[in-house]
């Protein structure tokens, strides 16, 4: 039996290791489940997911020339397709005429980043001077009194 990348087949894990687990194919070779193709989510500890003798799907995703093999666990599990929306609905969406959108006046604008950047230089301008005036009068007040 030749191992073919896209082939889904049954495997034994007799390995594990911090970057991924060894799974025996049927053929008796052995292939690498990397870590991050053990599930969807994210993965920090491997055995918490696998233990060696663990019965596998695995999909074969490629084969090396030196003999590697490189499996991966979720990709073997047949998902049903993420529901999507109709076709119909988002092709109407995208066609509806741009002038009615453009004429609406009662939608807020969005504040591009140069003009907040603007918005909060100016503001802290304000503070600045604002700060200064009233630092330097009191100090100059009271290095008169010294002097």
């Amino acid at each position: 039996m030749s191992i073919e990348v896209g082939s889904k087949l049954q495997g034994k894990v007799t390995g594990i290791t911090n970057f991924g687990a060894f799974v025996e194919l049927p053929d008796g070779s052995t292939g690498l489940v990397h870590i991050s193709e053990v599930a969807d989510s994210y993965v920090k500890d491997i055995n918490d997911h696998l233990k060696v003798g663990d019965q596998v799907e695995v999909k074969v995703m490629n084969v090396e020339k030196d003999g590697k093999i490189g499996l991966s666990i979720k990709k073997a599990i047949d998902k049903p397709e993420a529901p999507q929306r109709p076709r119909s609905q988002s092709s109407s969406h995208s066609q509806r005429p741009r002038q009615n959108r453009s004429n609406d006046r009662n939608v807020p604008r969005v504040e591009t980043f140069e003009s907040k950047m603007a918005k909060f230089l100016k503001d802290s301008e304000d503070r600045l001077t604002s700060l200064k005036r009233h630092t330097e009068s009191k100090r100059g007040g009271r290095g008169a009194k010294r002097g």
